[in-house]
């Protein structure tokens, strides 16, 4: 039925050309119609497929039959013709109605079956996103402090920093090698200090590269040495480290260092991120001014904690000639009490234990002193703390001596022992106590 109506459509078009005789414009109508008669076969057959020619089918036919109607001059063969066209549209509107309304009902029906699809594609990975990890990298120990610029960043221990892959599920400190691929490459950055505070771990790793710290302009990179790292069975040495640029320019005052696997080098379960806690880092012309951990005997005095050089405890101190640390460690066994009132009120309690604290980090060494009485001789370390009584040829602890007499007895001559400390002798010997006998005693 619809080959019929093309035909007689086309066959409309022709007899209305031919009888105003003209025969070159009409031609170009009829040639326009006849393209859109062949695209309306195909739409029939089913294969044409995209809307937007099924618009041009519509517009094309639409404007052909428009033309021809427009070279008929006679009013009556026009009445005629418009008649019969619009008898022939109208059957044309009906036979395509049904066409398009299936046409666009299969196209909305495409449209919404690819977004359901690329929704499902998509919300699995977003679920497995947000899943905690068992993997996590740490690093064994802090970094010792302070941190200058341009000065190799060691832990607490003294030893280069340490990275570890555990997995949470397992013993900590177990490497699963098993999950990961070997080796793991590594990425160490500079972190914001304020980033992840706390017990915090629930960072993405989004948010991880969000707070990744950079150089400022002009500078070198913030952060340089073995920056970029392998991890061999889960385990690797970071020798080479340090910083650039102080912290004191960052909002927080503070950095952290943080390492990561390297972006694009791994496709397997995220492993996360780990990160130290924070630390300021100061140039290298505060260097001189650093505390050591531990403080030596020959430090200056002021390399202990709470006490700045040229500040108030430390002209104090230098008044009193207490200049080393050995020199305070010596009046701290002898007379605490006299080194405490030394400091005086501005030193709190709590300032107080931080630097006796640190005082007591300090490694003496094996050298004895020998001070000689006409009852015993005590054996005393560099710092004058009694390490052994000697009477006749036995040693004895100190604490073995119970009666309140005998200790003041040898606290006595500590002091004395600390007040001529350049004259003592140096022993060479053993310090090594015996049992005393309980009826013994230093004082008659």
């Amino acid at each position: 039925m619809l080959e019929k109506l093309l035909l007689s459509l086309q066959d409309l078009m022709l007899v209305s050309l031919f009888i105003r005789h003209n025969w070159w414009l009409g031609r170009s109508c009829f040639i326009s119609f006849c393209s859109s008669c062949r695209l309306l076969e195909h739409l029939v057959k089913g294969d044409v497929l995209d809307v937007s020619l099924h618009l041009t089918l519509i517009l094309s036919l639409s404007l052909s039959l428009s033309l021809s109607l427009s070279l008929c001059p006679s009013p009556l063969d026009r009445v005629i013709e418009e008649a019969v066209v619009a008898n022939k549209l109208q059957t044309v509107h009906f036979a395509l109605e049904p066409l398009l309304r299936r046409v666009v009902r299969e196209e909305v029906e495409r449209i919404l079956i690819h977004s359901t699809r690329l929704s499902q594609s998509c919300f699995p990975k977003h679920i497995e996103a947000a899943e905690p990890s068992s993997l996590k990298l740490i690093f064994v120990n802090q970094p010792s402090r302070p941190i200058f610029t341009g000065g190799r960043i060691e832990d607490t221990e003294n030893n280069p920093l340490q990275i570890l892959v555990v997995d949470t599920k397992k013993s900590v400190g177990v490497p699963p090698s098993s999950l990961l691929p070997s080796p793991l490459r590594v990425e160490l950055v500079a972190l914001d200090g304020d980033f992840a505070s706390g017990d915090e771990e629930d960072w993405t790793s989004h948010e991880f590269q969000s707070k990744i710290v950079r150089e400022r302009a002009g500078k070198r990179p913030l952060l340089v040495g073995d920056v970029n790292v392998t991890l061999t069975d889960g385990v690797v040495l970071i020798p080479e480290l340090c910083f650039t640029d102080n912290s004191s320019w960052t909002k927080s005052g503070k950095f952290k260092i943080g390492a990561r696997t390297v972006p694009g080098s791994y496709t397997g379960p995220r492993v996360r991120e780990a990160m130290t806690e924070p630390f300021k880092v100061k140039d290298h012309r505060g260097e001189s001014y650093k505390k050591h951990h531990p403080p030596a005997l020959g430090d200056e005095v002021w390399r202990l904690e709470k006490i700045s050089k040229d500040g108030v405890f430390h002209r104090k101190l230098a008044a009193n000639n207490i200049n080393t640390v050995q020199d305070f460690l010596k009046l701290w066994h002898v007379d605490p009490d006299r080194l405490r009132q030394m400091l005086g009120k501005g030193m709190s309690d709590r300032t107080w234990e931080a630097t006796i604290g640190h005082a007591k980090e300090c490694v003496v060494g094996d050298k004895l002193y020998l001070r000689r009485s006409p009852k015993c001789d005590l054996l005393l370390n560099p710092v004058c703390e009694v390490v052994a009584v000697v009477a006749g040829t036995a040693a004895f602890a100190p604490q073995q001596f119970n009666r309140a007499a005998d200790r003041a007895y040898i606290h006595q001559l500590a002091r004395e022992a600390y007040a001529n400390w350049d004259h003592l002798e140096e022993y060479e010997g053993s310090s090594h106590a015996t049992s005393m006998p309980q009826q013994q005693s230093l004082v008659i």
